[in-house]
């Protein structure tokens, strides 16, 4: 699931162009019931008894058998809807700015998708790496706090 929010994350990077993200959204709803919907019934069989790898479940525990396939059935289109609205974006999605979720990292400071070299001069970089808030609100905190500038 993780290379998911990995693909959504970098799709506008990667291709310059933005995807639905309702459709997004929809997806990893799906992707969530059916995930629970499959493994939730194999997790409740084996606590009730039922052995691991069998080709036929025994008649009291068929309908978790059921319940998990349909899950993995809502799971596979789940994880289909992504491949068809990153496919859709490439042709129909908005444009990506240079930095569309406004991040501070050197990344998003390219084009997207960048160039071959990313940058034509090398930047300078005179900020943290992890700087989320403008420096007028930030408050350092730990080993060169304001409270050890007094001693």
């Amino acid at each position: 699931m993780g290379y998911l929010g990995g693909l959504h994350y970098w799709w506008p990077k990667i291709s310059g162009r933005m995807y639905p993200e309702g459709w997004g959204r929809f997806s990893a709803l799906v992707i969530f019931v059916g995930f629970n919907l499959t493994f939730l019934p194999q997790f409740v069989a084996g606590y009730l008894g039922m052995p691991r790898r069998y080709h036929a479940y025994p008649p009291e525990f068929q309908v978790f058998n059921v319940l998990s396939t349909a899950g993995a059935s809502i799971l596979g289109f789940g994880m289909l809807i992504p491949a068809i609205y990153f496919v859709w974006s490439m042709r129909y999605g908005k444009r990506a700015e240079a930095n569309p979720w406004h991040l501070p990292g050197l990344e998003w400071r390219t084009p997207s998708p960048p160039p071959t070299e990313n940058f034509a001069v090398t930047p300078i970089v005179t900020w943290e790496a992890y700087e989320f808030a403008p420096p007028e609100e930030t408050q350092v905190v730990g080993k060169f706090g304001p409270e050890l500038e007094q001693i």
